[in-house]
């Protein structure tokens, strides 16, 4: 079906808009800090996206539209709003209800500054999707310290990583099962969890691990306040 991927964009963001218009779940207050937090990350993933979009992936065209922005489908852009908004509206269920708890994981994060010349050396041997998803890691991690948001050292942050990772079981597993996404196996290490390539689990962490960060820092910076409609 044509429509397919548009069908599945449209789950994805309406149980996030349904719940979040409740009382107890109110989050339109925090809309102008969402769409600043999901735009500035996905700026450069879509420009990546573009530039690979026929070589290391390539898009059903029996599940698409076939409406295009340059070479994407509209339905992928779409993806970069609509599943950053359900995570970040699943991030602020969680800080609602669950008391913040600082861990102590300094060395984690000196650590994951070694996912740069990781990336680096994985791209210069022509599996460029592990080498990205790397460095985006690196690049997370750095947003991350450079705002002071710390999410790295918050307990709930984990629980946070968890459900994305089921998540992207979920929805990616569907993606790539169905498949309304094929892949050049020769950018990655073809290594596959179900249908899933592990790097598209890297890829997911670190675009929301920075959704996240931006969301909070802006959400501090401003003052915002939860409020009940």
């Amino acid at each position: 079906m044509n429509y397919e991927y548009l069908i599945f964009n449209a789950i994805v963001i309406s149980g996030p808009a349904f719940f979040g218009s409740l009382k107890c779940c109110y989050i339109w207050n925090h809309l102008k800090q969402m769409l600043i937090a999901i735009v500035i990350p996905a700026i450069p993933f879509l420009l990546w996206d573009m530039f690979v979009t026929g070589t290391h992936w390539h898009f059903n065209p029996q599940y698409v539209s076939g409406i295009k922005i340059i070479t994407l489908p509209i339905e992928e852009i779409l993806f970069f709003i609509t599943v950053p908004f359900a995570c970040l509206f699943t991030w602020e269920m969680i800080i609602r209800r669950v008391k913040e708890k600082q861990i102590a994981l300094h060395g984690f994060r000196l650590l994951l500054y070694l996912a740069l010349p990781a990336g680096i050396y994985f791209f210069s041997i022509g599996k460029q999707y592990t080498g990205l998803t790397l460095s985006f890691i690196f690049i997370a991690n750095l947003v991350d310290q450079f705002l002071k948001t710390d999410l790295l050292f918050d307990k709930r942050f984990y629980f946070y990583l968890l459900l994305i990772v089921i998540f992207t079981l979920i929805f990616n597993g569907y993606l790539t099962w169905r498949p309304v996404v094929t892949y050049g196996v020769g950018y990655q290490l073809d290594f596959r969890i179900i249908t899933i390539p592990v790097e598209d689990f890297f890829y997911g962490i670190s675009l929301l691990w920075m959704n996240t960060s931006l969301y909070k820092f802006l959400i501090r910076k401003n003052g915002v306040v939860n409020v009940n409609k």
